[in-house]
C-alpha cells in the first residue's frame, strides 16, 4: 500500500501514525463479523469501531462468548430474536456484568473449552454501578477480558454525569458544568496487580489491535480502556470522532499506556508519546458543545502535566527494577 494509504498526520502536530499496516481483509478474518451490517448504533459512535477492532482481533484464533451489562451496547442488538452482533451476548444487569463472566469462564474452564469471554461494558457500568463486581473479579485474576468503552456519560439514559466525565462537561445532572476531575480507571485497576492493564485510542488503530491481540491470549484478568466519541453526547460532529481522539492524545490529555505484571514485577510501557499541543487541547473542547460553558486550558494542563509525571515516575521506577 502507498504512504498516503498506510500513515495518518494529525494536521495540528504532524505526527504520523500507522493504519493497521495494511491489515484490512485476510484469510483469518471471523467469517461474519462480530457487529453485523445493520445494527442501530448511532453515527459515529466509538463503541462500533471498538467492536470491529476485536472481531479482527479475534478472528478465527478464538471463540467469544460476550457478557454485555446495561449500556448503549446492549441496546446494539435489536429485537429478539434476531441480533446484530456475530456471537453469542448475554445481557447482564448494570451491576453484574463482571460477575456473570466469572461464571462463563468458569464453566468454560470446567468444559475445557477453548472460549474467550468478553465483558463489554461503558463508564457508568464500569467507573460506577458495576465497581464492585469488577473489582472483586480482577483481585480473584479470573480468567476474564473486561473491556470498557467509555465515552463519558451514561450516554444510553439521556446522558448524565458518570466518574468518568471530566472537569467542566455539562450533562443532564451538572448543566452548569462537572465541578471535579475524571476517575482515574486505569491506577485503579493496575492497582489490583492484574496480568494487563491498558489504554486504547480509536485514532492509532495498529497499536490498539496490538493490545486486543493481547489481551485475547492473556491468560487471567485484563483490562482494556478505549476512548469512545459520542456524537450525541458530546454534541459533536459524527465524522469528528476520531479525530477528536487524535486531538486528545496529541495533546496529552488520553494517555496511551499498558502496564503488565505478574506476583513480583510490574511493567508500565509508554505507547505513544505525546506533543503536548495546546492548539489540539483548545481545539478539542471548541469542537463539543458540552463545554459549551468554557474550561480553564491552563488549569486542565496543569492536570495533565501532573498525570505525565506520574506516569513516567512509574516507567523509571520498573526501570530500577
Amino acid at each position: 500500500m502507498t504512504d498516503e494509504i498506510t500513515n495518518q498526520a494529525c494536521g495540528s502536530c504532524g505526527m504520523v501514525e500507522p493504519v493497521l499496516e495494511g491489515r484490512l481483509q485476510n484469510d483469518g478474518d471471523r467469517p461474519e463479523p462480530l457487529l453485523r451490517a445493520g445494527n442501530t448504533n448511532c453515527g459515529g459512535c466509538g463503541m462500533s469501531v471498538v467492536l470491529n477492532w476485536l472481531s479482527l482481533a479475534a478472528g478465527t484464533k478464538h471463540h467469544l462468548q460476550m457478557v454485555i451489562p446495561a449500556c448503549c451496547g446492549i441496546v446494539t442488538p435489536g429485537r429478539f430474536p434476531n441480533s446484530a452482533y456475530g456471537a453469542p451476548v448475554v445481557a447482564a444487569t448494570f451491576a453484574s456484568a463482571a460477575s456473570v463472566g466469572c461464571g462463563l469462564a468458569q464453566v468454560a474452564e470446567l468444559n475445557g473449552e477453548d472460549t474467550r469471554v468478553v465483558c463489554f461494558a461503558g463508564d457508568g457500568g464500569t467507573y460506577d454501578i458495576g465497581m464492585a463486581t469488577l473489582s472483586a473479579a480482577a483481585e480473584r485474576n479470573e480468567d476474564l477480558l473486561y473491556i470498557c468503552y467509555d465515552n463519558e456519560i451514561y450516554g444510553n439514559t439521556g446522558g448524565q454525569r458518570s466518574s468518568s466525565t471530566p472537569l467542566g462537561a455539562a450533562t443532564t445532572t451538572t448543566p452548569g458544568g462537572k465541578t471535579v476531575g475524571k476517575k482515574d480507571i486505569l491506577a485503579i485497576m493496575a492497582a489490583h496487580r492484574i496480568p494487563y492493564t491498558a489504554s486504547l485510542s480509536i485514532a492509532h488503530p495498529a497499536d490498539s489491535l496490538r493490545k486486543l491481540e493481547k489481551a485475547l491470549t492473556t491468560k487471567g484478568f485484563r483490562f482494556l480502556h478505549v476512548f469512545s466519541p459520542c456524537p450525541t453526547g458530546w454534541k459533536s460532529e459524527p465524522a469528528a470522532g476520531i479525530e477528536l481522539v487524535r486531538q486528545a492524545v496529541v495533546s496529552g490529555l488520553l494517555p496511551i499506556f499498558e502496564v503488565e505484571q505478574d506476583e513480583v514485577d510490574e511493567k508500565v510501557t509508554i505507547n505513544i508519546e505525546p506533543e503536548m499541543c495546546d492548539e489540539s487541547l483548545t481545539s478539542y473542547f471548541k469542537a463539543q458543545g458540552r463545554f459549551k460553558l468554557g474550561v480553564n486550558v491552563p488549569e486542565i494542563r496543569a492536570g495533565i502535566t501532573r498525570n505525565w509525571k506520574s506516569l513516567r515516575r512509574r516507567t523509571i521506577l520498573d526501570d530500577e527494577d
